[in-house]
């Protein structure tokens, strides 16, 4: 199955919105739960973008950078790529493995990263958290409006690495990112391969 668009822009938005605050305000503040962490995003993310929109419309090397220095450092990539592989991880080498994260990240971000510009900060609802903190992992279930008042529902998967929340999954409508990608991925790594599936990812990046 795969994502709508426009979703998937809203998703990617809401992910970096997500996993800026995992890494930013967990650090300062260790005792917030991830609840709270996510209803910081907005304004933190707002602050980063908000005198840059028109610039980062016209400038797609400016808003990536942006959006590396927001998600590269908080969102757990390796976590998220273990999860996409699947079974295939095992096989893979760990220059396989980076390589495909990095690729996957590249095409995403080709693909939706101007979602981000799109979004504002009173589009963002939270509802609430399923899951214990103490156990490391949670989901924080939010809402975001769209331009018309349609409710998209969508939700964060976060666990704690590395003494942070971080974010490895992104749920919308019920599609999760991970899932979606891996069942993507599972058809071409057994019709293709691993090394050509990769090598065709860092042509899309390029």
């Amino acid at each position: 199955m795969t994502i709508k668009l426009a979703y998937m822009k809203l998703a990617l938005a809401a992910f970096a919105l997500g996993v800026f605050a995992a890494g930013a305000a967990v650090s300062v503040e260790p005792e917030r739960g991830p609840e709270q962490v996510i209803r910081d995003a907005s304004d933190l993310t707002m602050a980063a973008i908000e005198d840059r929109r028109d610039e980062l419309k016209g400038d797609r090397d400016a808003l990536f950078q942006l959006i590396d220095e927001v998600l590269l450092p908080r969102w757990d990539r390796q976590y998220t790529g273990q999860l996409v592989m699947g079974r295939y991880w095992r096989d893979a080498s760990p220059e396989q493995r980076e390589a495909f994260i990095t690729g996957l990240y590249r095409k995403l971000l080709d693909s939706y990263g101007d979602g981000v510009l799109q979004y504002d900060a009173d589009q963002l609802r939270i509802i609430g958290t399923r899951g214990n903190p103490e156990d490391g992992r949670v989901m924080v279930d939010s809402e975001v409006r769209l331009e018309d008042g349609t409710p998209v529902p969508i939700s964060y998967r976060l666990r704690v690495h590395e003494g942070s929340w971080k974010v490895y999954d992104v749920v919308v409508e019920g599609i999760s990112y991970v899932t979606n990608y891996r069942n993507q991925y599972a058809s071409e790594f057994r019709s293709k391969g691993l090394e050509r599936v990769i090598g065709e990812l860092q042509d899309t990046g390029s």
